[in-house]
Formats: C-alpha cells, structure tokens, sequence
C-alpha cells in the first residue's frame, strides 16, 4: 500500500497528511463506543500508513475521544501526528449549548490538553459558533493560547463567510472545517471563495454523506438504536426514497470507473483542489484502507461535471441537521463594540 502524501493545510505552515482520520465515530454519536484497543489499533495502522492529520473534540463522548487519542499517542507516537480538537459545545442536560466567551475557551483548552496528554494542540477548533459573543473576543483568547504555545493553529468550525473574516483580522485562521460532500454543497457559493481569498485551508467533514455514499439505503438497516443518525431529516425513509437515486447514480459511475461508490465520492471531494483535505471517519481497518484508495483516483472535467449534476445542491431531501445544533447559516455573531467584558 502507497503511503499517504502530504499537503500544506492554510497558509501559516501547518503540514497535514493528505487524508485525514475523522475519530468521532470511535466514542460518541454512531452508536456504542467501539472496544478501545481495536481503535487504537486502527489509529496506529492510519499513522503507519501515512495519515496523521487527527481529528477529535471534546464533545465526542463527551471526552472519552480525547482520552481514547491520549491513550493512542503515547510512547513517541504523538510526534508522527497532526493533532486537531475542538472546543465550544458542550451538554447540558442532555441538550447542546454553545459557549465562546474566554474563560470557557482556556478552560476548556486546559481541559483537553490533560485529556490528550500533550503540550499543545496543533490545530484548535472552535467547533460552533457562539452567536451571543462577537467572534474577535473569542479568537481574542485563541491568539492568548497561540502566544503561550498551549495551541499552535487556529480552525474555525460551521462558520459563515462573514463570520470567516472578522475572525481572521484578528488572527490568521488556518484552517475551515464544514460539511462538503457530493451531497452537502451549500459551502461552494459562498464560504469556499471566502476560505480561498483568505489563504485558509479547507477541512471537509462527513464527506461520505455519513456513510450514505458507501453503503446507500441499507446503511439505515445497520445503524444502532443509539446511532445520532437516525434522527437526521435525510435519513428519514420519506428523504431517504428520494436520495437514494444519488446513491444509485454514484454507484454506476464506480462501476465505471472501477472503483467503490465510497472511493468515487471521496475523489470527487480530493478532486476540488490541494488546499482541501477531507476527514472520513471509520472504525473498521478495511474501510479506512478503501478510503486512502481514493487519492489515487484522478477525475476529468467530463467526470466532475457529471458527478456535479446528479448531485446539484437542491438535488438532496432533508436538512443536514435537526434542531439544536447550528450550522454556518446561524453563525453570525454581535459586533464587537456591543461587547463588554464582565
């Protein structure tokens, strides 16, 4: 097996690997934890084969996926990787609440520093946005933790492009995480251009349309009871019939083309351009093995184009989301003179 190559991610210096690993599904949200050891033995394989770019947050459990990548960097290991967590969501009696204020940010930076058992965190997320305080305050107190080396990049998460911008005139945002996916375009209109303007770097998550790409209809039948996806708008079965035909298309020009429907739909998304790297999640070796496959499929313009189509962006029933978590579209926040420090 090729070992995975390396790209530069924004334009502050921080090198990651091509492919990154998406480590949620390991602890939290898609149903039961998986067994520790298994999990580690899948994210010393990724290291082993070339992808070291990390991605965790302290809500994934929550923290048991913090802990469970302390556990897996230990013995020299955390010196091979590119190590993103994230910050902003907490639960609450078994709701979401989003906090950005400064003292919850180094609280919680704090927080998952001792959970991963490091010095610094390579790349720090604010995974949502908290729209009750201007965005400079808390990028304000990110570039505190830069200064003091407890992080060392700053990433956005579901952020608009105006949101984008305030926070980069305060300090450089390295990298943008947000949803693209053959079936999650609503980002190419308007926060791709504002990313590329800005020289910031483009992490896409769920790019496999949380699995819906890999497996199509049936992935419904082997979710858990407890899997966070069967509550999602397009997983319900009147969206499901329709967005099954994406499935069905996407598998035809694998066919094609040779390789799986997962390979392709990730191609597609390696296939924007070198300042994207997406994050599929596994728990299995043989998917994650199947994942890195798909850097080496190259697409034409025709195939692109095609592919772009079948999956345009009204083309998909249902919101990404349910309620209670906000997206890029609810992340604008108060100007910065209505702020007063308590």
């Amino acid at each position: 097996m090729e070992k995975v190559g390396r790209m530069k991610l924004g334009s502050q210096g921080l090198e990651v690997s091509a492919q990154g690993l998406g480590c949620m599904g390991m602890s939290a949200f898609y149903g039961p934890a998986k067994p520790e050891s298994d999990m580690i033995t899948l994210i010393h394989h990724a290291i082993n084969s070339g992808v070291t770019f990390l991605d965790t947050s302290d809500v994934y459990g929550p923290f048991t996926n913090e802990i469970l990548l302390g556990k897996a960097l230990k013995d020299g290991v955390r010196e091979k990787v590119e190590l993103a967590t994230k910050f902003g969501i907490s639960v609450v009696d078994g709701k979401f609440e989003v906090h950005g204020d400064p003292q919850y940010v180094r609280q919680a930076c704090e927080g998952s520093l001792k959970r991963l058992g490091i010095d610094s965190i390579d790349l720090y997320y604010q995974h949502r946005i908290d729209t009750r305080i201007p965005i400079e305050v808390t990028v304000g107190e990110l570039k505190k933790l830069v200064e003091e080396a407890k992080i060392k990049y700053i990433g956005l998460s579901e952020a608009s492009a105006a949101t984008i911008r305030r926070a980069h005139a305060v300090h450089p945002i390295t990298a943008v995480q947000l949803e693209w996916s053959l079936w999650s375009r609503d980002v190419e209109e308007d926060i791709i251009p504002t990313c590329r303007e800005l020289g910031i770097g483009i992490v896409a998550y769920s790019p496999l349309g949380r699995g819906f790409l890999s497996s199509g209809p049936k992935l419904l039948e082997e979710l858990s009871k407890e899997d966070s996806r069967k509550n999602f708008p397009r997983f319900q079965s009147e969206n499901v019939e329709h967005n099954k035909t994406i499935f069905k298309r996407v598998s035809e020009i694998a066919a094609r083309k040779g390789c799986t429907p997962s390979q392709l739909a990730l191609a597609w998304v390696h296939n924007q351009g070198n300042d994207v790297c997406p994050i599929p999640g596994t728990t299995k070796i043989e998917n994650f093995n199947q994942n890195i496959g798909a850097l080496s499929i190259k697409l034409t313009p025709e195939e692109m184009a095609e592919l772009e189509s079948l999956a345009s962006e009204d083309a998909v029933k249902g919101d990404r989301y349910g309620k209670g978590l906000n997206t890029w579209k609810e992340s604008d926040t108060p100007p910065l003179s209505s702020w007063k420090a308590t």
